[in-house]
């Protein structure tokens, strides 16, 4: 059974503590950027479960030269014949970098798992294999994190609901993605054994408990600050320069221009302002407002 649902965070709230964990996050970059060090971190979890919108938050203000994005497809024909870790070898940082993996090699342990994508044999290898691979990353000095995005049956449903009559994110739904709502026994007896053999000392799963995605992100990028040893890095001085004197320099007429229409001016009509974007899976949609039954797996975190 999950933990007792708490009411909503505050907007304002969330808002603040979100920048101030941002200022610490560019901090964090800094360190890690000036003293070469490495790190990855992995976000997995049920679809839906927030893995996406804990990512953007993390790399709103972040240099994307520095801090990447690590999306994978599905592997080509030529990947499937490689050593299943290969691909995802050439996404790891080199020094002074961080790589934000959204899903990872944990696909064999779950997806492929469960969909019937990879064999038995091949599923058993990646469970003798994954301890080793991510030993060696870390005796490398690679900085590894890895976090489990927890949600509810009930909870991912709402979510899926309101994706399909989004347009914002009916994007984000797959047939693979609905399909988990009728296994979901299924992939949580995957990510218990997933968690037997690679929720070791050293390099433990760190759950998030997300039924609630603000507190969700929050709770996740705390961690994620406290768990790297960074330092503020001193900053140097900048001084803007004096604009030099004009040597005759002329602007080319606007005429001989491609200007693109002012639409924003449509706005300021009386009227005019659109309603603005409300994300669905911050509301409570109709017929959702209890579990199925007491103690059904739909109503269990995972």
């Amino acid at each position: 059974m999950g933990s007792k649902k708490r009411p909503k965070l505050d907007d304002e709230l969330y808002e603040a503590e979100l920048n101030r964990l941002q200022a610490e996050l560019v901090e964090m970059q800094e360190w890690i950027r000036t003293e070469g060090r490495r790190l990855v971190v992995i976000f997995e979890g049920r679809d839906a479960a927030g893995k996406g919108g804990a990512i953007k938050r993390i790399t709103e203000y972040l240099n994307p030269r520095v801090a990447r994005i690590v999306a994978l497809p599905a592997p080509t024909e030529r990947e499937r014949t490689q050593w299943y870790f290969q691909r995802y070898i050439e996404h790891l940082p080199a020094a002074g970098e961080i790589r934000l993996f959204d899903r990872s090699w944990y696909n064999r342990a779950g997806v492929e798992r469960v969909m019937g994508y990879c064999t038995a044999a091949e599923y058993q290898r990646f469970l003798r294999q994954c301890p080793i691979f991510e030993q060696m990353l870390m005796e490398d000095g690679i900085m590894l994190r890895k976090y489990w995005f927890s949600v509810s049956g009930k909870e991912q449903e709402k979510r899926f609901r309101s994706r399909l009559t989004d347009p914002m994110r009916r994007w984000k739904l797959s047939p693979t993605d609905l399909e988990s709502l009728t296994r979901w026994e299924e992939y949580s007896r995957a990510k218990d054994e997933m968690f037997v053999h690679t929720d070791l000392p050293g390099n433990r799963w760190r759950v998030v408990e997300a039924e609630d995605k603000k507190r969700a992100r929050l709770n996740m990028i705390a961690d994620l600050l406290a768990s790297v040893p960074y330092q503020r890095v001193p900053r140097f001085d900048l001084d803007l320069p004096k604009r030099p004197p004009s040597t005759g320099y002329r602007r080319t007429e606007r005429e001989l221009q491609l200007y693109v229409a002012d639409v924003a001016g449509t706005l300021e009509a009386p009227g005019a302002t659109p309603h603005p974007y409300v994300d669905p899976e911050d509301a409570d949609l109709p017929g959702e407002d209890g579990p199925s039954s007491p103690g059904s797996p739909e109503d269990a975190e995972d």
